[in-house]
């Protein structure tokens, strides 16, 4: 690969970086926001709420998140809803991966032994303080690594985007390689993933080794 023509080529290609960060992150904050708390909503008595999240967890686990951007890109318009492609970005990749944080935080919630509740509340902690300081410490623990493995794949399911004509990483390097008939752009954007699920997967393993002395 020349160097020279990677260089000359990187700005544009880190343009595409700003709109997959933004998308990432706001993905992030707010479909583990959602997982959190219909993770532990789906843990509750009341049947209508079970019904209605596993309804949500359903389709959006079960239809491609292509499929779902391309809806929320031409479908909400006839109902009404019309968003930019960005928003329309944050919005369905933040309702697909919050569908997947909802049952990791559930598997981890519902893992829990009853019997330490229980004993929580014998000992004098009301049901705030025990899903505080015993149920969400150790649900957080045991949900860790299931939630970095999402993470990385998010990572990469970022690239869907270019798919409604955002200018993301992908993108813009596709437009490269059409404009310069050479794929040096690709192995730049490859790289890029490389390091960022690197980034990803060291900054989980601190997080495993913070919550170690949780069981």
């Amino acid at each position: 690969m020349d160097i020279n023509y990677i260089i000359k080529i990187l700005p544009y290609i880190l343009d595409g970086f700003k709109i997959t960060s933004i998308v990432f992150i706001f993905t992030i904050f707010f479909s583990i926001t959602i997982g959190l708390i219909l993770g532990f909503a789906s843990t509750s008595k009341y049947k209508i709420f079970t019904i209605v999240i596993e309804t949500y967890t359903w389709i959006f686990r079960g239809t491609p998140l292509l499929l779902q951007l391309y809806f929320g890109m031409y479908g909400l318009p006839a109902f009404g809803i019309v968003l930019n492609r960005l928003n329309v970005a944050i919005l369905i990749f933040s309702l697909n991966y919050g569908a997947y944080f909802t049952e990791i935080f559930r598997g981890a919630i519902l893992s829990i032994d009853k019997g330490q509740i229980e004993v929580s509340i014998t000992l004098g902690f009301d049901k705030i303080q025990t899903y505080v300081y015993i149920v969400i410490p150790q649900a957080l623990k045991r949900s860790i690594q299931a939630v970095g493995n999402e993470t990385i794949t998010l990572v990469k399911d970022t690239a869907l985007i270019a798919a409604i004509a955002l200018n993301d990483l992908l993108r813009n390097a596709k437009e490269i390689v059409s404009r310069d008939f050479r794929v040096d752009a690709f192995f730049v954007v490859g790289v890029i993933y490389i390091l960022l699920s690197f980034i990803i997967v060291k900054i989980f393993k601190r997080i495993e080794k913070k919550y170690e002395y949780f069981r």
